[in-house]
């Protein structure tokens, strides 16, 4: 398929809500009253984030200004419908303030260190951005994102994030079911895993150029079909009800929420089905410390990191906020039944 160019459109500051008026909208849509840090709701009471009102949009931060790729783009945004409270994609923990979500990264395309996605990621553009689908599929090609996300209504999910460092965040995501893309291309029955592969541009990308860099370029990730093709696996679109930052991995990027959050891969380019088990950069760099499952094992410790045990943020001086980690990430209802009569130790 052919690539299809695009006008640029800019969503203006005015447009854009912070995190305190999303939590507050939420609570006023819904009747619930909520506490000091908000819960994400379920419902939005019949009306759309652009019916929620300008004068809430007008008090937005300059820190949540993003640029959307077209109008197509934003008139999606003005009708995310909310997770629904059952199946997993929602949870009433408290959310990780969004200031936290934006400036506490892996990203490793833009740098090491944790504020380095943030700040070194400000000038990359996603605009035009295309995804190419290959391998044992009946409809291969290179897909605009136009072509990737029109067909499909957006949708708020409420999952927690656990990295393998031991610190944990709960996000509202925007997205919709990986498995609805999959069908969308026809795997063949041959297509036993999905491989995703981040992009590479070491031009706009200043840690694929770095030379104290170890991983071998570009990033790339594997999921299990059936892991896939889970109702919980998510590709995200936004987050906090507004365009993805392109450290959090602008314009397009997987969330698999049971599993450490080095599986959700960023900024994708590239979708390919194969039959046997692909490459994954982690397992790549290190197989004794990154398997290729990476499920939330709190009984499987990494060498660096022990995993019963999680920081969710914000940290603050007077409260660490350790909580117990929980098999699978607390999705063991929903996923533990792909991996009967696994060995979760061996197959980490």
């Amino acid at each position: 398929m052919l690539i299809k160019s695009k006008s640029k459109s800019d969503v203006l500051s005015s447009e854009i809500t912070p995190e305190s008026v999303y939590q507050d909208r939420r609570r006023f849509l819904t009747g619930s009253l909520g506490a000091a840090f908000g819960l994400a709701t379920a419902g939005f009471s019949g009306l759309s984030h652009a019916a929620a009102g300008d004068s809430l949009r007008a008090r937005a931060p300059s820190d949540m200004q993003r640029s959307a790729p077209a109008d197509w783009w934003k008139a999606k945004f003005e009708a995310i419908t909310p997770a629904q409270r059952s199946g997993g994609f929602y949870t009433n923990e408290a959310l990780t303030p969004y200031s936290d979500v934006v400036s506490y990264n892996n990203f490793y395309e833009f740098g090491l260190d944790k504020g380095d996605p943030k700040a070194n990621s400000q000038e990359f553009k996603a605009d035009p951005w295309s995804v190419t689908i290959e391998g044992e599929v009946g409809k291969p090609g290179v897909y605009t994102l136009e072509d990737i996300l029109k067909p499909h209504a957006m949708e708020e999910r409420v999952y927690r994030l656990r990295c393998v460092e031991r610190w944990s965040m709960v996000i509202p995501w925007v997205g919709f079911s990986l498995a609805d893309l999959i069908k969308r291309f026809e795997p063949t029955s041959k297509a036993k895993y999905v491989q995703f592969f981040t992009l590479f541009d070491p031009d706009s990308m200043s840690g694929q150029r770095s030379r104290f860099t170890t991983i071998a370029w570009p990033y790339r990730e594997g999921l299990r079909m059936d892991e896939a093709m889970n109702p919980l696996t998510l590709l995200a679109t936004g987050l906090y009800g507004n365009y993805l930052p392109p450290q959090n991995g602008a314009p397009l990027r997987l969330i698999v929420p049971w599993k450490y959050g080095f599986k959700s891969i960023k900024s994708i380019v590239k979708i390919r089905f194969t039959e046997t088990e692909p490459e994954t950069s982690w397992n790549l760099l290190a197989p004794r410390e990154y398997g290729f499952y990476a499920n939330v094992n709190p009984e499987v410790h990494h060498p660096r990191w022990r995993q019963d045990m999680e920081t969710r943020l914000p940290q603050t001086l007077f409260s660490s906020s350790r909580i117990d980690t929980l098999p699978f990430n607390g999705y063991g209802e929903q996923v533990a039944s792909l991996y009967k009569g696994m060995d979760l130790a061996k197959f980490y």
